[in-house]
């Protein structure tokens, strides 16, 4: 079975509006809406829920976080 290729409208759903760059890397990443959910949260500061006992972010979640998390001004230079 097969994960689902994410659309951009799922992505927007998910973290809000960001550059279509930006969307676009979060796509190719292969992740799951899940995984971007979680990514997102860790981007939002929402992890603290769990406090120390939370999960560290790794491989596809941690490239959308770092995706997330590149600066405005990066995708503006890369157009």
């Amino acid at each position: 079975m097969t994960t689902p290729v994410l659309t951009r409208d799922e992505v927007i759903a998910v973290v809000g509006n960001i550059g279509d760059l930006r969307v676009a890397r979060i796509i190719a990443t292969g992740a799951s809406l899940e995984e971007v959910r979680r990514a997102a949260r860790w981007w939002r500061g929402e992890s603290d829920v769990m406090g120390e006992a939370r999960d560290q972010l790794s491989g596809v979640e941690a490239v959308v976080y770092d995706i997330l998390a590149s600066s405005e001004a990066v995708e503006e230079e890369e157009r």
